[in-house]
This record gives structure tokens, sequence and C-alpha cells, in this order.
């Protein structure tokens, strides 16, 4: 099975995942969505564990990887908080399936979850810290940086995502912005 393969697994399972979750869906059904043969399947991944695990990955990859870039996007912080925020949101939007999927399948550690999680930390923290230093953001570890800047827009994406609330409106997303904005901004968010 080549490249196009293991993709076909990937999409077929976050299909599965989403409509049954990991523990609800089976091999064989996994399989079959994907139309791959069992020795194809088993070519790539070991199991429907693996294939969560490297869906995962890749959902979280093109999630950190664009948060980045909103982050880089703006020259100050007053930018950056609000701007992530409604990114965030935007983001699990613009990608419902896969934004539903991190939400509910969080899998144990792996090498290459630990992997990405340390770089894009690292980024993070390298960003927070130079706002720190300028007086921008407030000087707290990255757990509460982030809970702060982006708790709230979390659990209103994850509300939407679990059919609780409606979707996310633009003045919801502004309210949460400036919230953020009050709860991380240095000089008490000013």
């Amino acid at each position: 099975m080549g490249e196009a393969g293991r993709e076909r697994v990937l999409r077929a399972a976050l299909e599965l995942f989403g409509r049954d979750g990991v523990a609800g869906t089976t091999l064989s059904s996994l399989r079959a969505a994907s139309g791959v043969s069992v020795g194809s399947f088993y070519h790539h991944f070991a199991g429907k564990e693996q294939v969560a695990e490297a869906l995962f990955i890749e959902c979280l990859a093109m999630y950190q990887d664009a948060f980045l870039d909103e982050l880089r996007a703006h020259d100050s912080a007053r930018g950056a908080v609000p701007g992530v925020v409604a990114f965030h949101v935007r983001w699990c939007r613009e990608h419902p399936e896969r934004a539903r999927f991190m939400f509910t399948e969080r899998p144990s550690g792996s090498t290459g979850l630990d992997a990405r999680n340390r770089m894009f930390f690292r980024e993070v923290r390298s960003w927070w810290r130079v706002q720190v230093r300028h007086g921008a953001l407030i000087d707290v570890d990255v757990v509460t940086a982030f809970v702060l800047w982006l708790g709230p827009a979390q659990e209103l994406s994850r509300l939407w995502l679990n059919g609780q609330t409606r979707e996310p409106d633009d003045a919801q997303i502004v309210s949460l912005s400036e919230a953020a904005w009050r709860s991380v901004g240095g000089n008490h968010g000013d």
C-alpha cells in the first residue's frame, strides 16, 4: 500500500472515528471503508490505535502549524492574542471533523506526539517570553497562559462541535478575543 492507501485509511478513520469513536470502530469496518486489504493495512499500521494516533498527530500538526502562522502574522501581542482566539474558532469551524476528533480522542503519549508538542510549545513559550519582557503579556507559565488565552474559545468550540450550542458567531468571537486580552495582557490588558 503506497502513501495513497495510508491516506485512504486516515480519511476513513476520520469519518468512522467521528461517527463511532475509536472504541466503537472495528478494524474490519475501517479496512472496508478505506478499501485496503488486510496486508496493505498492516503494512502501515499495527492496529486501529496506531491509526488513531497517526490521525491525531496529523490533525494536531495542521492546527499547530496554522496557529503558529497566525501568531507570526501579528506585529504585537495586542493583535496576536485576539487573532489567535479568532483563529482557533475559525479553524474549528473550517475543520469540524478534525476538531471534534481532537476534542474527543486524545491518545496517550507517543514519540511523534511528544516531539510535535515540544516543538510547538517551545516556539509559543519563546514568543510569550519576549512579550513578557516588553510588558505586553503577564508572566505566567505556559499552561496557565493557554488556559487564560484559549480556554473559553476551546470550550465554546467543544460545546458547538458536540451539538450542545449553536455555531459560534462573530460577536462571540470578538467577546472571547477581548476577554482573552484582558486576561493575559500586560498592564492589566490595557
